[in-house]
């Protein structure tokens, strides 16, 4: 004889159940309830607080390189595979982020690199600059700074529209002279450059107009309260990062120091293929990650995952990057 409470009739009584829920969704007359596919995702906007000042990070999404072993040298592929599949990463495709950082000073509205603009080079997932933008509230014309980190096709590639027009009319634009002069120059970019064409029509399409409200800095400048130059030269021949201050607190914009939150932290002197120099940038990469690991500075980095906030903490020969948790319940600090 069977106890009531028994496994055995619970069990039944599960099975019994299940059956007669089944059989009444399927009743004549009666139909599934349905979520419908295809839901927008979220808005690709962040943001913090960084001292007195509001910090938003906006996207102009994701730049997918293709096959890793064409874009990072000077390592085994094996290597590679190891790297990627011990952190869970694809081993075909290396996707980079495009994150772009605004910074709201009160008194003005610095943004930080512009994406690819109309360029389909690394195809249709970039060039979200603008509807980013208008996600997170911010009208281009209320930008009135724009700092270049170099001038490569994805960091210079959003401020001229294709019909002439400024993308953000009232800016001031900021860049290293040496960039600006390299690429715009069909003289001295490499015949072997990957893209070459591209990389120079963009340049000219994007730097050019602008010329006569462009300030180059140098290392070591305060362009604007708050904002410092560090020059990083090796993946461009100016390639500057840059040091963000408000109310007490600060974070380095490191720009395209690192393109691979693994592939070029692990071993930081493997080289990568759109370089201008690439022993340069891997000595550029290993001192300055120094710098801001020793320090505890918290970076923004332009390609890591979205949306790129986080700290390098030395880790071997190496380093290792340390994402921040989003702090989703109000605009707070790092």
């Amino acid at each position: 004889m069977l106890v009531p409470h028994s496994p055995a009739v619970t069990r039944r009584r599960l099975v019994t159940t299940a059956a007669v829920g089944a059989a009444a969704l399927t009743l004549p007359g009666r139909s599934l309830a349905k979520m419908p596919m295809g839901q927008p995702q979220a808005a690709y906007f962040y943001r913090f607080k960084l001292g007195s000042a509001e910090c938003t990070v906006v996207s102009d999404g994701q730049l997918p390189l293709g096959d890793p072993n064409v874009a990072f040298l000077n390592i085994a592929k094996e290597e590679i595979a190891r790297e990627l599949r011990d952190n869970f990463l694809p081993a075909a495709n290396a996707v980079l982020e495009q994150n772009i950082l605004v910074v709201n000073f009160g008194e003005r509205v610095v943004l930080f690199d512009t994406g690819m603009g109309t360029d389909r080079l690394f195809g249709d997932t970039t060039g979200k600059l603008p509807a980013t933008l208008r996600q997170a509230g911010i009208d281009p014309a209320d930008v009135d700074t724009v700092v270049m980190s170099h001038a490569h096709i994805d960091h210079c590639g959003g401020l001229i529209a294709d019909d002439g027009k400024h993308n953000f009319p009232n800016a001031q634009y900021y860049i290293g002279q040496p960039d600006f002069d390299y690429w715009t120059d069909d003289a001295k970019i490499p015949a072997n450059y990957p893209a070459r064409p591209r990389f120079l029509a963009q340049a000219r399409k994007n730097l050019i107009p602008v010329k006569d409200r462009i300030h180059f800095y140098k290392d070591g400048e305060q362009i604007l309260p708050g904002v410092t130059v560090l020059s990083a030269p090796g993946h461009t021949v100016s390639h500057s990062i840059f040091m963000i201050e408000a109310g007490g607190q600060q974070i380095c914009y490191i720009g395209d120091l690192a393109h691979h939150p693994v592939l070029l932290l692990e071993r930081p002197r493997t080289q990568f293929a759109f370089d201008t120099d690439p022993v340069q940038s891997a000595e550029s990469r290993v001192r300055m990650l120094s710098m801001l690991a020793a320090n505890r500075v918290p970076v923004l980095a332009y390609h890591f995952a979205w949306p790129g906030i986080g700290h390098v903490a030395k880790f071997g020969e190496g380093f290792h990057y340390v994402p921040n948790p989003p702090q989703m319940q109000a605009v707070s600090g790092l």
